[in-house]
């Protein structure tokens, strides 16, 4: 993984996010967490370490699942 060293703390992000909006649903429009949790446990495996989330993302579901 390639990374870029953020100018004001110093900290190195991964050049290549993952994006949250477009996480695996069930069919009843919830997050399918099983699917989701080893989508994102296989892009940190890889050195992933900026992942993308807003409120809005799932009708507000994004940001809990992630915490």
């Amino acid at each position: 993984m390639l990374y870029r060293k953020v100018p004001k703390n110093g900290d190195e992000l991964s050049i290549l996010g993952f994006g949250c909006k477009r996480l695996p649903v069930k069919e009843d429009g919830t997050i399918d967490e099983e699917r989701a949790t080893r989508q994102v446990r296989y892009a940190i495996d890889q050195g992933v370490n900026y992942i993308d989330t807003a409120r809005p993302y799932h009708m507000g579901e994004s940001e809990p699942f992630f915490g």
